[in-house]
């Protein structure tokens, strides 16, 4: 198969871009794979993709970021959308030309947006995959209703839980439209998995507030009470920076918490550890979660909306704490920390049952997923099992109403607040 990935800007660092790579990558094994970027900023992508994917940009910011249409708003890529204001008119033809163009016999959207773009204007004889990387309860009612429009076009919608699949069953009402849970993947690490035995804690994404450093930074101060041996490397950039900083002086914790700046990969770095932390309020799925136990480091993290619950067995290969709890997830830290073979178990379970999240179980789901699309798009039927479309109609229909009153409603006070100005 030919399959073409539709991302956001495969030039930056995130979550989405490292899994996406990963999946174009394993694929790329067996079928012809590229990847299309709407936006571009540098020279050379932060993250390396596989040399059989090809990588290609559509609008070049270094060169066409002041170019007329770039300054008019976009009117395909949905208004409700978190990026909207990064996307034009520009980003709205040139998308709509290169799918116009497509020969691939998939194309695979990973955002909202973008998902919209391949519903309306990928052609009718390519395999229209639109893969939700946050969660549907995630999304204003404003976008969930412009969703639903444009979702009723696509052969498939891929979740990255199962929690949130069954979330677009029930809520979304998309009759035809095959909704399965595809976690990410994980390379299989080339280094050997750490050993337990550096006394070291790792966390590592954005900083952003969701993410919660500063709870986990406060926790750790009762594990440097007791074992002021051990350390916390935090890997990443973001907006928390300077106050994180300002946060581990405050504390006097300079010895202990070190803020390690962004590293990729990030595999050598999890191998210099023993536990992976994680205190985030919300997590579509967690990336590095996956990432810590795939090198042998148990995971404390919190039980947050949607991921961790799904990815780590509590007591078993890590630990779940309740959402917000400095205390709780201090005596999760403070418990691996103080038994070194309660660790090591840990840390054998969490590389064994890490390995579902392998590329081979991932992209062998990826492929049966895609060619039941291709067959059910050349038999002119929906690959959607009908118990699942009868469960869901009325309950979706009760959603939809709902979305669109509180959408119509923002839409008034919207209007009201620019009266009144």
């Amino acid at each position: 198969m030919k399959i073409s990935f539709l991302i956001h800007n495969a030039y930056g660092i995130g979550g989405t871009i490292t899994t996406t790579f990963n999946l174009a990558g394993a694929l790329a094994e067996r079928h012809d794979v590229e990847i299309v970027s709407a936006l571009r900023h540098r020279e050379h992508p932060n993250l390396v993709p596989d040399p059989r994917v090809r990588l290609r940009a559509l609008v070049d910011l270094r060169k066409e970021a002041d170019h007329p249409l770039h300054q008019r708003p976009a009117k395909v890529f949905p208004p409700a959308e978190y990026r909207h204001h990064q996307y034009s008119e520009l980003t709205d033809q040139r998308i709509g030309e290169c799918l116009a163009a497509l020969d691939a016999d998939v194309v695979i959207g990973t955002r909202p947006g973008l998902n919209v773009h391949i519903a309306r204007q990928a052609p009718q004889h390519v395999v229209r995959v639109g893969q939700e990387h946050l969660t549907l309860d995630n999304h204003s009612p404003r976008l969930r209703t412009a969703l639903r429009r444009a979702y009723r076009r696509l052969d498939v919608i891929t979740t990255v839980t199962d929690a949130d699949a069954a979330a677009y069953r029930r809520k979304m009402w998309l009759p035809g439209v095959h909704v399965e849970s595809l976690p990410n993947s994980v390379p299989d690490p080339a280094l050997f998995p750490a050993d337990s035995t550096a006394k070291v804690v790792i966390a590592a994404g954005r900083l952003v507030p969701v993410k919660r450093y500063d709870l986990l930074i406060e926790a750790f101060a009762q594990v440097a009470a007791a074992h002021p041996d051990w350390q916390l490397r935090i890997y990443g950039k973001g907006e928390e920076q300077p106050r994180l900083r300002e946060l581990i002086e405050r504390l006097g914790m300079w010895n202990n918490v070190f803020l390690m700046g962004a590293a990729t990969p990030m595999e050598a770095e999890w191998a210099k550890g023993s536990i992976g932390a994680a205190a985030s309020n919300f997590e579509p799925f967690g990336m590095t979660i996956v990432e810590a136990m795939r090198c042998g480091l148990p995971v404390v993290s919190t039980d947050c909306p949607y991921g961790p619950g799904e990815i780590i067995a509590d007591g078993t290969d890590g630990r779940l704490v309740p959402v917000g709890d400095r205390d709780a997830l201090a005596a999760a830290l403070l418990e691996l920390v103080g038994d070194d073979e309660r660790r090591r178990r840990m840390s054998r379970a969490a590389l064994d049952n890490a390995r579902r999240f392998a590329p081979g179980p991932v992209v062998a789901q990826a492929e049966r997923l895609l060619e039941a699309a291709a067959a059910a798009r050349i038999a002119g039927r929906t690959a959607t099992p009908r118990h699942h479309r009868t469960q869901s109609a009325l309950a979706g229909r009760g959603h939809a109403a709902r979305d669109a009153a509180h959408a119509a409603a923002a839409g008034v006070l919207r209007s009201i607040r620019k009266g009144s100005r």
